[in-house]
């Protein structure tokens, strides 16, 4: 027993010997590297890694040797040496970092910009060989030859620029690339010749229009999808008139076959088709059902008129029972225990309905608040939505221009009549561009309003923010409009605890 205690006495004492160790171990590690390791990750915040490529790494590799010693215990004379070598070149680093914001500003811009568009993955050899002059620039920059440095960051800025360029081609085109390289092996020129030469010129037509300005991407894009279109258009009508071919099949069959499809689209609409006059007659007849449909469902003025009319009825409705509630109070007088319930059931549905009408004047009023082209405020459930059509970014940023400031205060002033309520910023995008890039897109427009939006309101409850990409459209994407729409940031703003009903 005796020996047994002697020995968890001994793996306290190990144990509690070990913890101080291990303490002092880290305290002498923070005071002889604390320094360098600021400077260290100031350098790498300056991109020195970038402008002085040679300091920086005689700077890490000191660093590491340090790093090395103290681990094995060695001499803290000779790790005092290395980190002090390892904070001088951090040091020098950092001095050439503020030449060259001054010298490469530009090839940095062009930097960010390519990397933005994807170059690295979608012209990977260009952004390869601008890194590398752009390498080249730093290392004339540490050698203080100025004029050679900035000949040198102005090739690697041509170059970025360049693969820029290539990777929002390839950004746009790709899908159509291919489909026009798939036609070329199937030999779709055969069948197809006068389809496929239109996918051609509107995909030569991206490239003029592109080159003339990248940053316009509208009608690009909207062009590229229609390359895209007529390329896979293209194949399919080489395979259909080579299988007509391999079949054999009159001129006859294929028109009827043709009439078919006419005849069950009719039906749906309710139309007897006849061809014995071709198809116009049938397709104008199609045309003229659908449209008067579309009349009927179209929502006019009048029907805006009577909607706005059944909600002030409705208010008059409140304001008739909160009088007849009033009267009924009035009227109880002493009450027993019953009647006093039923008195107490009277306030709390007057308190409701005072609630109800009170939530009703707030949104009115908000709304009032924004023009058509600003926003509309919505209703879903208890959920109130501002849709701001009038929040736009420039095309693949996320900056908020200082003109739609006075916008978002309007949202601001918004959302402080609503209290004691969760808000959510969405971001939305069309369906132009990757899936990946548009959800990434939405979900940094939405953040930066966000975060504009605590920033200068002083809110002492978060207001969260969620990207949708293109995944909840509102318009349809084939038109500008449409998708002009469908950009947009939505602040939904939901109640707590009994919001409006």
């Amino acid at each position: 027993m005796k020996i047994l205690q002697h020995t968890n006495i001994f793996v306290i004492l190990f144990a509690i010997i070990f913890t101080f160790s291990v303490k002092a171990q880290e305290n002498l590690r923070n005071e002889l590297f604390n320094d360098v390791d600021m400077i260290m990750n100031q350098a790498r915040d300056q991109k020195a890694n970038i402008y002085a490529p040679s300091s920086f790494e005689k700077a890490l590799k000191y660093y590491g040797e340090a790093a090395d010693l103290f681990k094995r215990g060695k001499s803290l004379e000779d790790i005092r040496e290395k980190i002090k070598n390892s904070a001088a070149y951090f040091a020098k680093a950092l001095d050439i970092c503020k030449l060259g914001e001054v010298n490469f500003s530009a090839a940095m811009s062009a930097r960010a910009d390519a990397e933005r568009a994807g170059a690295w993955k979608f012209s990977r050899k260009l952004w390869d060989k601008a890194e590398e002059q752009l390498k080249l620039a730093a290392v004339e920059l540490e050698d203080h030859d100025m004029e050679s440095a900035k000949e040198k960051a102005g090739e690697a800025e041509a170059t970025f620029r360049a693969a820029e360029l290539e990777a929002i081609k390839a950004n746009y085109l790709s899908p159509a690339r291919e489909l026009l390289k798939k036609a070329e092996e199937m030999d779709v020129e055969d069948n197809a010749p006068r389809t496929i030469e239109i996918a051609r010129k509107l995909s030569l037509q991206v490239e003029n229009i592109l080159k003339q300005n990248r940053y316009d991407t509208d009608e690009a894009r909207q062009l590229a999808e229609e390359a895209k279109y007529e390329a896979a258009h293209a194949i399919y009508l080489h395979r259909t008139i080579g299988s007509m071919k391999q079949d054999k099949k009159s001129l006859e069959e294929i028109i009827l076959a043709k009439e078919f499809d006419f005849k069950r689209v009719a039906s749906t609409l309710g139309i007897s088709a006849r061809f014995d006059n071709g198809f116009d007659p049938v397709i104008n007849e199609m045309i003229a059902v659908v449209k008067e449909r579309d009349s009927k469902i179209a929502l006019d003025a009048d029907s805006l008129k009577r909607a706005s009319q059944i909600i002030k009825d409705k208010d008059a409705e409140i304001e008739n029972l909160k009088q007849q509630i009033e009267l009924m109070i009035k009227r109880l007088g002493t009450l027993s225990e019953a009647e006093k319930k039923l008195q107490d059931e009277g306030v709390e549905l007057q308190k409701k309905l005072d609630h109800q009408h009170a939530q009703q004047e707030i949104i009115r009023k908000v709304a009032s608040m924004f023009t058509e082209e600003e926003g509309n405020v919505l209703r879903e459930g208890d959920k109130t939505i501002i849709r701001l059509y009038g929040l736009t970014f420039p095309v693949g940023k996320y900056t908020i221009e200082s003109q739609y400031y006075p916008l978002l205060t309007k949202v601001q002033e918004t959302i402080k009549h609503l209290p004691h309520s969760r808000v959510m910023v969405e971001g939305h995008t069309d369906s132009q561009g990757s899936d990946d890039v548009n959800q990434g897109l939405s979900e940094r427009r939405a953040n930066a309003v966000a975060e504009y939006l605590m920033a200068n309101m002083l809110v002492e409850f978060p207001i969260n923010s969620e990207g949708f990409g293109e995944s909840k459209p509102i318009a349809s994407n084939d038109s500008p409009e449409g998708r002009a729409k469908n950009r947009r940031i939505d602040i939904v703003i939901t109640p707590e605890s009994g919001g409006v009903k």
